[in-house]
């Protein structure tokens, strides 16, 4: 039985979708601090290079300078999220196009771009290597040779060449299962170096106040994580440090980094001014922290009945120069490239490769889209050669409950057959085609939510007005009105009637922040724990003021009243207003009543699984795809604003629509050739397909009211269904993304289309 709510579940607007629209939002680059003045970094031409000298003299007396910077004026420290592998500014040599290697500060943009043309940088250039493969052979140059002495690289060290994180997955016999199978499949997949494409561009500002406390304006949205960073590399303690909230213009993984800030501080130091800094896309595009190129190899042995048996898959990612904008340092995602299957014996292997390219960093469920693309190919290019189905081929294979998963462990409540099964039927999988050159594909995946650690508080004045306190900073999905929605369900008052005030640094001692769809399991959840706190002292004033049992007390409409007495509105023996009842509460605290939450979550034993179908047509005089529909199937939890999470649905598969087909950075022995967004193309209004959601809907989930993670799913099998369509279409396999016209066209006419 659907058990009723009287907010969650609505369509709840924004709160602060007026203010956006309006521009009254402010953005870091909004910030303005007396005295300001601008800062901007020189970076290096070339992938790989060793500094001989600098020579910023003519830069120091330039017009409007405060401030020149190179790293002999701070310290021989590192950066970084986990693994601290980066120096703030390049000190003996560069190791990608783009890195810093001066920095200079003056009183207009245009002075200080106008210094940077001052300094003379003398390189003396090194052969780069920017193939994984080739950097992995024990002849190529080590691109950091001081490897081990990093703080946060993973132990124990990889004894391959370059490599500063090999990771493996594995269960069952691989041999056996290898020796046991009747048909042995393998495919090479390759995926591209793909930006973010957030509206706005990394920012900052930071000023050493007249207390010596150094405060900080950036779009970060783990604030508390990079606190503990520019803690460590600036060498101060963290209670010096301040990060103020400012909004943030679209994550999508890539705000997560602390890009400029540590050079910022030096700036603000030898100034004695405050500094910001605002990138700009070529820099974004340059020297940003894009999603992994890959290359993927899948080898799965089949029955003759069409059973999985076993299967390897060899990830190797392109890290680019540095590991320092990695959480985890490997990516996650590398361990579902068994897929959603049950295969008794697996090994899955990922290698995280140092080359002389940009810094890659998180994009949108990490290693997952490229994963995924590769494990669902393969599904379709197995089905094809035993000529079957590939959905049946998929529904023999998907797991089902009590199943082991294929790294171990076995979910509870698997829903991925029935998943499968609604977005086949929403789709019309069985149906014949009504044109020629039309295809249809299908994907799946799944992602269980992710960890971490927040607090809330839920505060009550003496008037009854309801304010949430969270240290979350909203990174544009509308997490802020989610959280209020909470608070309004469990105080059974409108959503309009709280207030949200969201915490800086000094508020709190840390919180995890927004990734890895862990906003509603971490913070949601802690906010229920400070709600349901508040709401349980509340209860014991009316429990005293009335002397009745507080298990007799319920809250209905903002009142509370006696159990039994719902029906006529509470007018029996007890009938008393949630403000009346707040007025009391603060009266006897002398002070406000809250309900404080430290929630830390913990790995679900519920993971949520999504089928994407896609439906193509492709012009064979030209090659070219056009996506006409996409069915999209989730496996959900209840729903606590359908509007949000269909949102997150829709952008998930615009993204992943993007990768598939368009999205590339393009690039030549390191030197990044798109540094625009008119080279580098992103989805318009004009690509977007017939969109139709499917929502498998049952309460079964960790979250609040037993809900699952939306955030980052719906991008991962986009670009697998996509390729797939294309093949059913016209029978060209494409395995390296994007899926471009070229690539069709050469795949029909018998050529190389990779």
């Amino acid at each position: 039985m659907a058990v009723s709510h009287s907010v969650v579940g609505k369509s709840i607007i924004r709160g602060e979708g007026p203010e956006k629209v309006s521009g009254k939002a402010m953005f870091t680059a909004d910030v303005a601090r007396p005295g300001m003045i601008w800062g901007k970094v020189l970076r290096s031409p070339f992938p790989s290079a060793k500094i001989l000298s600098i020579d910023t003299s003519l830069a120091e007396n330039a017009p409007g300078v405060y401030a020149v910077v190179t790293a002999k004026n701070m310290p021989d420290s590192r950066v970084g999220r986990l693994l601290r592998d980066m120096p703030v500014l390049a000190r003996d040599s560069v190791r990608f196009v783009g890195e810093k290697v001066a920095a200079v500060a003056a009183e207009t943009l245009e002075a200080a771009e106008e210094a940077l043309l001052l300094i003379d940088v003398d390189y003396e250039v090194t052969p780069p290597v920017v193939d994984p493969f080739n950097a992995m052979e024990p002849t190529a140059p080590t691109i950091h040779p001081e490897l081990t002495s990093y703080e946060g690289l993973p132990q124990p060290p990889s004894d391959v060449n370059n490599v500063l994180a090999h990771n493996i997955w594995a269960k069952g016999d691989l041999d056996q299962g290898f020796a046991e199978s009747d048909l042995v499949f393998e495919h090479t997949f390759n995926l591209q170096l793909a930006h973010q494409g957030y509206i706005e561009p990394h920012a900052c500002m930071v000023e050493v106040d007249s207390d010596d406390r150094i405060q900080v304006w950036v779009n970060n949205k783990d604030p508390f994580v990079l606190r503990g960073q520019l803690a460590a590399v600036w060498e101060l303690p963290e209670s010096r440090i301040k990060l103020n909230p400012t909004n943030i213009g679209g994550d999508f993984g890539g705000k997560g980094s602390f890009m400029d800030v540590p050079v910022c501080y030096y700036l603000a130091l030898k100034s004695g001014r405050p500094v910001k800094m605002v990138m700009d896309y070529i820099q974004e595009l340059m020297a940003g922290n894009p999603r992994h190129p890959a290359t993927i190899t899948m080898k799965t042995g089949v029955k003759k009945d069409g059973r999985l048996w076993a299967r390897q898959a060899t990830i190797v990612l392109n890290s680019g120069a540095y590991g320092a904008f990695k959480p985890t340092v490997y990516l996650r995602g590398a361990d579902h490239s068994g897929g959603a299957y049950r295969i008794p014996h697996v090994k899955l292997e990922s290698f995280m490769v140092y080359t002389n390219n940009v810094p890659a960093g998180h994009m949108r469920a990490p290693a997952k889209p490229q994963v995924v693309f590769a494990v669902e190919s393969h599904m379709d290019m197995i089905a094809r050669e035993m000529g079957l189905d590939p959905y049946q081929f998929r529904m023999m294979n998907v797991l089902q409950e009590g199943d082991q998963a294929p790294t171990g462990g076995v979910w509870q409540e698997i829903r991925a057959e029935e998943t499968l099964r609604q977005a086949a039927g929403k789709a019309g999988w069985d149906k014949p085609k009504t044109e020629p050159q039309q295809g249809r594909g299908m994907a799946i995946s799944d992602m269980a939510p992710g960890t971490g650690m927040s607090t809330a508080t839920v505060s009550m004045d003496e008037r009854g007005k309801t304010t949430l306190l969270t240290p979350l900073w909203d990174t544009g999905t509308g997490a802020h009105t989610m959280l209020r929605q909470l608070v309004a369900e469990e105080l059974t008052i409108p959503v309009e009637d709280v207030g949200l005030v969201i915490q800086d640094t000094d508020a709190v001692p840390f919180s995890s922040g927004s990734g890895g769809s862990r906003v509603t399991h971490t913070t949601g959840n802690a906010v229920m724990g400070a709600v349901r706190e508040l709401r349980a002292k509340l209860t014991a004033v009316v429990a005293e003021g009335f002397d009745c049992p507080e298990e007799r007390i319920r809250l209905v409409g903002g009142r509370f009243v006696l159990a039994g007495d719902e029906s006529d509105g509470g007018s029996g023996d007890l009938a008393v207003s949630i403000a009346d009842v707040a007025a009391q509460a603060v009266s006897n605290a002398q002070g406000p009543v809250t309900g404080d939450m430290t929630y830390t979550s913990v790995p679900s034993e519920h993971t949520s699984f999504c089928v994407q179908v896609a439906e193509v047509k492709v012009d064979p005089e030209t090659g070219q795809v056009t996506v006409k529909r996409i069915v999209t199937a989730h496996d959900v939890g209840t729903v606590i604003n359908p509007m949000l999470h269909q949102g997150q649905i829709d952008g998930g598969i615009i993204q992943g629509l993007g990768y598939a087909l368009m999205e590339e950075m393009t690039s030549e022995d390191g030197q990044i050739s798109s540094l625009s967004l008119g080279d580098y193309k992103i989805p318009t209004i004009a690509d977007i397909p017939q969109l139709d959601t499917v929502l498998l809907e049952s309460p079964a989930g960790p979250l609040p009211y037993q809900g699952k993670g939306i955030g980052e799913i719906s991008n991962i099998p986009v670009a697998a269904a996509i390729a797939n369509a294309v093949e059913d279409a016209v029978g060209v396999r494409i395995t390296s993304l994007p899926i471009t016209a070229e690539k069709v066209l050469a795949g029909l006419k018998g050529e190389d289309r990779k």
